[in-house]
């Protein structure tokens, strides 16, 4: 392998979304460095922030109809019974699983099962902490409702502290593919993941999740099925 190739294996790339942030910061260090010099080396590092903030790096997702993969990266922050926004149209309790991120999360949202996109659904809301258990009914959030082999999965993208815009590319009705980017949120939040209640969750709070990878809960057997991994 030449040094080029080398080189360009290491890049993370970068979603085409951050370019005019990162031009923005680029810009902006530099005439701040013109008033003070100081200030053109703190810029700089605002700058490499914010080109890890809209990394998007491949990732090799589980292909099987009985687990569903994390939404985003970042920490489960809850896994337990909870009742789904009624914007939804979800009635009873279903099992969800929250990943909170955080500003060093890479915030690249993808869908954690297959299936048809039946409904999306945006709610403008308040902006607490998407920590917080009521940030789920409370602030500003995206919602959609995938018809999976398993029954409806619903993924809400939740509006954080800092973060003051939900970006979603999907659209309903329209078939979406397990792992498959659909939005990121800036900067900072969470996503919400609603499960049928017959679901085993395969996480705890606490764990590291890794967008498009980590299996956060399985349906069906009680035996971990093999996994078919494609890029």
């Amino acid at each position: 392998m030449s040094l080029a190739d080398t080189i360009r294996n290491s890049l993370v790339p970068i979603h085409r979304e951050g370019y005019r942030f990162i031009a923005g910061f680029a810009i902006g260090s530099v005439i701040l460095g013109l008033i003070w010099e100081p200030l053109f080396w703190i810029g700089l590092l605002l700058t490499a922030w914010c080109a890890y903030f809209f990394r998007d790096p491949p990732r090799v997702t589980p292909v099987d109809d009985r687990l569903v993969i994390a939404p985003a990266d970042g920490i489960v922050s809850s896994v337990g019974p909870a009742i789904p926004p009624a914007e939804l149209g979800l009635s009873g309790e279903m099992t969800r699983i929250s990943v909170f991120m955080n500003v060093f999360s890479c915030h690249i949202n993808r869908a954690p099962g297959r299936g048809r996109i039946s409904l999306i659904e945006h709610r403008p809301g308040k902006f607490l902490n998407a920590d917080l258990d009521k940030a789920s009914t409370e602030n500003e959030r995206n919602s959609l409702v995938i018809e999976s082999p398993h029954g409806a999965v619903a993924v809400v993208q939740i509006a954080g502290l800092i973060a003051r815009r939900i970006l979603c590319w999907a659209e309903a009705p329209g078939e979406i593919s397990v792992g498959e980017r659909f939005g990121l949120i800036r900067f900072g939040s969470r996503v919400d993941v609603y499960l049928p209640p017959q679901v085993r969750p395969r996480v705890a709070v606490g764990q590291v999740a890794v967008g498009g990878e980590t299996v956060i809960a399985e349906f069906g057997s009680d035996t971990p099925p093999p996994l078919v991994r494609v890029s």
